[in-house]
């Protein structure tokens, strides 16, 4: 069994190489999309590290825009068209880290050779929030001056946009996060390649990443194959638009979860947490 892991990065090479090392003694292949606004220099020395790998076809990403999502789908294809026959293909960001052994992780993949690991949520608190990312326009993937203003006046006259497909709408704060195998990762590339009326519609939303996704497998043949876990630990509880920032206060929590990986973790504002976590299960990780 081989695992390609994306990393999504847009900064801070020594955590990525730090995240890197730790499943150096497991068969994963690493490929880096580094968003194409930030210098390429300061991360070159990463792809000597063996196993890892650029890609490159780098989009400029816009946060919680259409254009993130194009970067995962981009970079899934990417993958895709490599030699290398992977049965996972699993979406990370460069601020992710485990809290458990990276062999548990290993292993629960190993024992689930055609299944697929998102998560969602089919209704509850998120949605009552999150339904405004369909039926309102969002201006997010465009830099040119003036847009909110366009934004709030189309908001305000227009009446209420609708999902393009007659599909049942899943998603979730921790959607990003998800481990697929290779032919479902290429279903979503097509998916979206071939739908235009899609591709048109999320331009103008926000965070499609957290819903686009799951929306497109639970309404595939896929569907029977999900399990609804991404393996991924992520704290919300400080509100707004980001998860919180782990640190070492957050250490208990993090290894009594049933979690193997977490989000988010800083080796410049709480470093201390990561050698807590080393020192718990060994630099190596295994």
């Amino acid at each position: 069994m081989r695992i390609a892991c994306i990393i999504m990065a847009h900064k801070d090479p020594q955590q990525i190489e730090r995240l890197i090392n730790k499943f150096r003694q497991l068969p994963f292949d690493f490929y880096i999309h580094l968003d194409k606004k930030i210098k390429r220099s300061p991360f070159d020395y990463l792809s000597q590290i063996p196993n890892v790998y650029f890609i490159q076809q780098r989009v400029r990403v816009r946060w919680a825009s259409f254009s993130f999502l194009n970067a995962i789908l981009q970079s899934l294809k990417e993958v895709l068209g490599k030699e290398t026959a992977y049965d996972f293909l699993s979406i990370m960001s460069g601020q992710d880290y485990p809290i458990k052994p990276v062999s548990s992780f290993y292993n629960e993949l190993k024992n689930n050779i055609g299944k697929n690991f998102i998560s969602y949520e089919v209704d509850g608190k998120w949605w009552q929030h999150a339904i405004s990312r369909i039926h309102k326009y969002h201006f997010t993937n465009f830099g040119f001056r003036g847009k909110y203003k366009i934004q709030f006046f189309l908001n305000a006259f227009l009446p209420n946009r609708k999902f393009p497909l007659a599909f049942e709408l899943y998603g979730g704060p921790r959607a990003m996060c998800m481990t697929v195998t290779s032919d479902c990762a290429g279903y979503l590339v097509k998916f979206v390649e071939t739908n235009k009326k899609l591709r048109r519609f999320i331009r103008f939303t926000w965070g499609p990443d957290e819903f686009v996704i799951p929306t497109l497998i639970m309404n595939s043949k896929y569907k029977e194959t999900i399990i609804n876990n991404n393996f991924y630990y992520i704290d919300w509880t400080k509100g707004g638009s980001n998860p919180k920032i782990l640190t070492s206060e957050d250490y208990d929590q993090l290894i009594s979860s049933d979690k193997m990986m977490a989000r988010k973790f800083d080796i410049v504002q709480e470093p201390a947490i990561l050698d807590l976590l080393d020192k718990k299960f060994g630099n190596s990780g295994i």
